[in-house]
């Protein structure tokens, strides 16, 4: 694998963390958000990441065939997704200007989907898969500088 190459398949980490790093900040920025433009409480949303396939690996003759299914060339965003699967919490508050006000359900009022200690940890996740990411841009870049050392 060479420089370029190493530092695509970082990059592509770099980009995507930082993405799920921004998502992640919005859902905690709305985590009390009870109306929206589309109506009801703020969904979480989520990030989805799939391995980049679209690009043709290089092989040599020594790369191990684990590597033949496309692993190693880096993730791409799929899409932002909105976490329609659970439903919002019910908080009692009568006197909100949200509350429900007919039904069996009246008086409460639709909160957020969202969990402010889920989204801590899955921001340090993003933070230190960012790191790690930074780490390869870095190590790749010195093992090159080394290379062109003992070249000369």
């Amino acid at each position: 694998m060479g420089l370029f190459t190493t530092i695509n398949t970082a990059s592509s980490g770099l980009t995507a963390q930082r993405l799920r790093q921004d998502v992640i900040a919005n859902n905690i920025a709305n985590a009390t958000t009870t109306r929206t433009p589309e109506g009801g409480p703020f969904r979480r949303s989520r990030v989805i990441l799939r391995p980049r396939t679209d690009q043709p690996y290089w092989r040599s003759p020594f790369t191990p065939t684990a590597l033949d299914n496309g692993v190693g060339q880096g993730v791409r965003i799929v899409e932002i997704q909105k976490d329609t699967d659970s439903e919002p919490r019910l908080v009692w508050d009568p006197e909100h200007p949200d509350a429900i006000k007919s039904g069996p359900r009246a008086g409460y009022v639709e909160m957020p989907n969202v969990n402010v200690v889920n989204e801590m940890v899955d921001l340090i996740s993003a933070s230190r898969s960012y790191e790690a990411n930074i780490a390869v841009v870095n190590g790749a870049k010195t093992m090159f500088q080394q290379a062109l050392s003992i070249a000369r």
